[in-house]
């Protein structure tokens, strides 16, 4: 059985406090370092809470839709359903009703709340709930009624989410970052009063029914949780036509000054980028090369794709991301290029299954994407990471190299194992890496921006009014990130065998609700198919037409709900019944049905035929079948 870290241990012993009725407190604030194993959290809390009988169900809001098929996973990992010995299954649900279907919770996203918020809140009203919300820095504090109007816009989340967080019975609240690129502060975290003239605002470690749980780098190396980072930083000049199309440069991105932006805007579009790309993907090929060589077994057979390395590429905008994804296919032998490099980006209908493929195949080996694959993707194959954003936010920027922090179960010892990101070599990128290095993440400064600060939002910043003419890299530089402060009082000393093993919910054969359900859907609907078209081919049904939307109209009747409402075992229920019965035989129910006139007409076919419908004579089915006799 896989071990627990020591933050996982320390949010065990309070769920088990709350559990034994030992404590007052029902809010668990969890300040891990992005990679360091949050999933497991809202595992580890439901799970005793739910076996004490303090709470019903379980909510988990995660940022972004890529994120519930990963919740569902960490509650469908049967090493931790024995560790924890728990049979919790949460679901990712839509806004429709009854988001649980019959299972322990649901998995939803801040987006589908701010949609709906009446539904979750009268789904919580009803039922005892843990509340998990991920991520939370993406929330910031609902503002008085004296704030200005426009931060109603900006904690449009934050108001659809505040009622489910009063309404919980309790919250476990999860992030990698506990301070904004803003300053401003984050949703129903307790703080001090600022205090002084630099009006520091920090988290109150003693407020009154709080527990809080902190996971720093230095402690996820220690554990050897995390991967230590390496970063590339290529320097490189760039000229480019300002908005009065005077000709403007910089010999170095590191000391653009001023024009950092403008530098910065131009390399990422032109020939540095290019150069960028090709040391990335060498780098990360060479890697691959090696793991290959290294995992071929001694009667020759290769490895099968699993532990070797990828590279995830995160573009500036759209555009910029497909003419990366051209360049990179380029460099790929032709029978490799389509299947190797992937783009998933918002325009793009299948950007979920490729990102979904990109975590759990071995291929693709490399991804382009904007903002869709950087925050909470679980991929711990991922080693390479290029940097390719003007985003200069620390938080952003740590949920970035995060994606190659995570520790591959199959890539072989943790000392082989790397985590490379490459990055351009401008002044606000080596701020970011010296705040992860001195600074714990647990205050924020209430100020206002200065000019020369330059802080590159992705919410605020818009495009600069300049042409982009050309760039070129100049150097490389390699540089290991040093581990930084500790959150909390450090781990305790552990013999090497004692450290807890990588944390990775196994894929194989694990089958979440939500897939299940897709699967029982899509047999049922193979099922009612093949019966029209036996019917139709036999001349079986005398009188009334012969379709899929009758036939599912039939059935629906039959079982007094629509397949998209059924919960699991209703819809293993129908299958069951389809296999025993033929739905023709029960025509007879929508005879003078209103509700199959209006969507029939809706579909093109008549009402009129409806009434023609009489309760057909019962045929002998053959043995086993269900089919009429010949």
């Amino acid at each position: 059985m896989p071990a627990l870290r020591s933050h996982q241990t320390m949010v065990a012993g309070v769920a088990a406090a709350i559990a034994q009725r030992q404590t007052d407190v029902r809010d668990v604030l969890a300040a891990v370092t992005p990679g360091g194993g949050k999933s497991l959290l809202p595992v580890i809390m439901g799970a005793a809470l739910m076996r004490a009988g303090l709470i019903d169900r379980i909510c988990w809001i995660v940022p972004r839709d890529s994120l519930r098929r990963q919740a569902e996973e960490a509650f469908a990992d049967p090493r931790w359903r024995e560790a924890l010995g728990h049979g919790i299954a949460l679901r990712a649900a839509e806004n429709g009703r009854d988001p649980c279907r019959g299972l322990q919770g649901y998995v939803t996203t801040y987006q589908a709340v701010a949609a709906a918020p009446d539904l979750h809140l009268q789904e919580f009203r009803r039922h005892r709930y843990l509340l998990a919300v991920d991520e939370l820095h993406h929330l910031p504090a609902v503002a008085d009624s004296g704030a200005a109007s426009t931060a109603e816009d900006e904690t449009a989340w934050s108001r659809s989410i505040l009622p489910l967080l009063e309404s919980a019975a309790a919250r476990l609240l999860m992030s990698g970052t506990l301070e904004r690129a803003d300053g401003r502060p984050i949703l129903w975290l307790p703080y001090r009063t600022p205090q002084g003239v630099r009006r520091v605002r920090e988290i109150d470690f003693k407020a009154p029914g709080w527990a809080i749980v902190g996971y720093s780098r230095r402690q996820a190396l220690a554990e050897k949780a995390i991967l230590p980072v390496t970063f590339g930083a290529m320097d490189g000049t760039a000229t480019w036509l300002d908005a009065e199309r005077t000709t403007r440069s910089v010999d170095a991105l590191s000391r653009a000054g001023e024009n950092t932006r403008d530098a910065l805007f131009t390399a990422l579009r032109t020939g540095f980028a290019q150069a960028m790309l090709r040391e990335a993907y060498r780098s990360c090929r060479e890697h691959r090369a090696k793991r290959r060589a290294a995992a071929t077994g001694p009667n020759g057979a290769e490895h099968e794709g699993a532990g070797l390395g990828k590279l995830l590429v995160i573009a500036p905008d759209q555009e910029t991301a497909r003419n990366y994804l051209d360049t990179l296919r380029g460099w790929m032998p032709g029978a490799q290029a389509a299947r190797m490099a992937q783009i998933a980006i918002s325009e793009r209908r299948d950007a979920q299954e490729v990102v979904a493929a990109f975590r759990l195949r071995p291929e693709p080996a490399v991804l382009v994407s904007v903002a869709m694959a950087y925050e909470g993707l679980d991929a711990p194959a991922i080693s390479h990471v290029a940097c390719l954003t003007h985003i200069r936010s620390r938080p952003w920027l740590e949920q970035a190299i995060a994606r190659a922090t995570r520790v591959d179960p199959h890539a072989g010892a943790y000392e082989q194992q790397r985590a490379v990101i490459y990055h351009p070599s401008d002044m606000m990128f080596e701020r970011f890496r010296q705040m992860v290095e001195t600074q714990q993440g647990t205050r924020a400064m209430v100020k206002m921006r200065r000019q020369h600060e330059l802080p590159f939002e992705r919410t605020v910043e818009a495009e600069p009014e300049i042409i982009p003419l050309e760039s070129n890299a100049t150097a490389l530089r390699f540089a290991v990130v040093a581990p930084g402060p500790d959150f909390g009082n450090p781990p305790p000393g552990r013999d090497s065998a004692d450290r807890p093993s990588a944390e990775r919910p196994s894929k194989d054969g694990v089958q979440v609700p939500s897939a299940v359900e897709h699967h029982l859907r899509q047999r049922i609907g193979q099922i009612v198919a093949a019966q029209v078209i036996e019917d139709q081919d036999n001349n079986l049904v005398a009188e009334g037409p012969v379709s899929y939307h009758t036939y599912n109209a039939v059935l629906k009747r039959c079982m007094n709900k629509a397949r998209s409402e059924m919960t699991l075992s209703e819809l293993e229920a129908a299958l069951g019944w389809l296999e025993r019965n033929r739905i023709s035989d029960h025509l007879h129910l929508i005879a003078d049905d209103p509700q199959y006139r209006w969507s029939s007409r809706r579909k093109g076919r008549g009402a009129g035929s409806v009434t023609a419908f009489s309760k057909p004579a019962r045929r002998t089915p053959s043995p086993g079948t269900g089919k009429p006799a010949s």
